[in-house]
């Protein structure tokens, strides 16, 4: 039985009236464009171009190298300048292509053929989905074409399309849904013929009138899929949550979503899908939103991936007065990644720059005392953990209770501890810390482990 809302949660400042209202610009880049090997979840991609080559836009550049990977498609025309390490928003350096653009936009043939997805098998709709490249937008990079995969489609009872937009400051998919609805919806239906017992959901939180409208009205003709309204409350955009809303279910952490039954896409991803299957046209571009305090004219994109971020940052008129940011997010402050460079690409998943005239993690810190026991933290984590128990595990060093006392590498990186906490204490990054430090030991047993053999 679904609920009217989900367990714990916290109620950040939304900020959303920067850009909300801001339609979205379709921007080419003009500078050069640059895609990173490693811009989704699971093994880099295999580039198939070298340096000198000339590229179409909607031409594979990268393919898959593994079952969970993905295809990278180029955005715009021009010369292959390199195959090169560069940075990326993230901070880290990967094995990138680096594409001269020529500024003329030529397509790759077949761009734009129109298909009826009726006529297609599952088959054939998931093989376009993989070389469409389309990996999740809203954040997490998963390939698509491998969650649309599960073991036994027929045990797939609900589609839930995921437009809460949840994180602060951002209204991208809030433009989406308020002019692609139509496609959005066509998406789902193509989606919904890939499990035949399934019906489609699609979760919007109730600060988006708009595009609660614009979607009711694109599915008013569609027996099978529902709108719903959410109440606001971060992290409502987090995969659990979405189900929990939408079903009622609260699932084991061991499981995953298609082991209830649910299959939660973003609506950005659902729209690609349908540009993909309808179109015949890849994931070259992905709506982003440019914002904070910082930046002179905060608004909505529809721009090409790979384009630097320095690009869009001038687009949008730089920074405020003519002052430095503070601090610069891809993505908002609840899930945001901070960045000190804008010379990086905007990638598959990245759905915002965020410019802050405050650093208020920089100001907690200087006011962090040591944990009261108030047990707020435990109160607001969506997934039900004990956040005090896993920060003190962690301090001492004792990964292992961390991981399987604590349930550590359940943690959604939400941010909503850290929020909540009186003390200040920086609960989410230290928890991506003692992750990152898991998965580490791991990755070093399992090559140990392929050593010996």
């Amino acid at each position: 039985m679904a609920r009217k809302t989900f367990r714990g949660g916290v109620h950040p400042e939304g900020h959303k009236e920067l850009s909300r209202d801001a339609s979205f610009e379709v921007y080419l880049p003009k500078g050069p464009m640059v895609y990173p090997l490693a811009q989704h979840i699971g093994r880099p991609s295999t580039p198939v171009v070298k340096k000198g080559d000339r590229v179409l836009a909607g031409q594979i550049i990268a393919e898959a190298s593994a079952f969970v990977s993905a295809n990278i498609v180029s955005g715009c025309s021009g010369t292959v300048k390199a195959v090169d390490r560069y940075r990326t928003i993230g901070g880290t350096y990967s094995d990138a292509i680096i594409i001269d653009n020529d500024g003329l936009y030529e397509e790759a043939p077949g761009i734009g053929k129109a298909c009826d997805y009726r006529s297609l098998s599952n088959q054939e709709i998931l093989d376009k989905i993989k070389a469409a490249g389309i990996v999740g937008m809203g954040g997490a990079g998963f390939p698509t074409h491998v969650k649309l995969a599960p073991k036994d489609p027929s045990a797939i009872h609900y589609v839930i399309a995921n437009g809460a937009e949840c994180e602060p400051y951002i209204t991208c998919d809030d433009q989406l849904m308020r002019n692609y609805a139509d496609e959005i919806i066509a998406g789902m239906m193509i989606i919904l013929k890939l499990f035949p017992n399934a019906s489609g959901h699609i979760v919007i939180e109730d600060n988006k009138p708009e595009a609660i409208a614009a979607m009711q009205k694109a599915a008013s003709r569609i027996g099978n899929i529902k709108v719903i309204s959410a109440p606001v409350k971060y992290p409502q955009g987090g995969e659990r949550s979405c189900i929990s809303l939408v079903t009622g279910i609260d699932y084991r952490i061991s499981q995953l979503p298609a082991d209830v039954g649910c299959v939660v896409d973003n609506v950005g991803t659902i729209r690609a899908i349908y540009k993909a299957v309808c179109e015949s046209t890849p994931l070259m571009e992905r709506g982003v939103t440019i914002t904070g305090e910082a930046i002179a004219r905060p608004c909505n994109l529809l721009t090409r991936i790979g384009v630097l971020c320095s690009e869009l940052h001038e687009y949008a008129g730089g920074f405020r007065d003519g002052k430095q940011a503070v601090k610069m997010l891809a993505g908002g402050p609840m899930m945001g990644v901070a960045f000190d460079s804008l010379d990086v690409p905007l990638q598959k998943n990245n759905n915002a720059l965020t410019f802050l005239q405050r650093d208020e993690v920089a100001e907690a810190e200087k006011i962090r005392t040591n944990c009261i026991r108030c047990g707020r933290c435990a109160r607001v984590c969506p997934m039900g953990l004990t956040p005090q128990l896993m920060c003190m595990a962690y301090e001492r060093g004792e990964l292992d209770r961390f991981e399987h006392k604590f349930h550590g590498l359940e943690c959604i990186s939400c941010g909503s501890c850290t929020f909540i906490c009186p003390a200040r204490k920086p609960l989410t990054q230290e928890f991506k810390v003692a992750k990152a430090e898991i998965m580490a030991i791991k990755r070093a047993e399992k090559e140990k482990e392929g050593a010996k053999a």
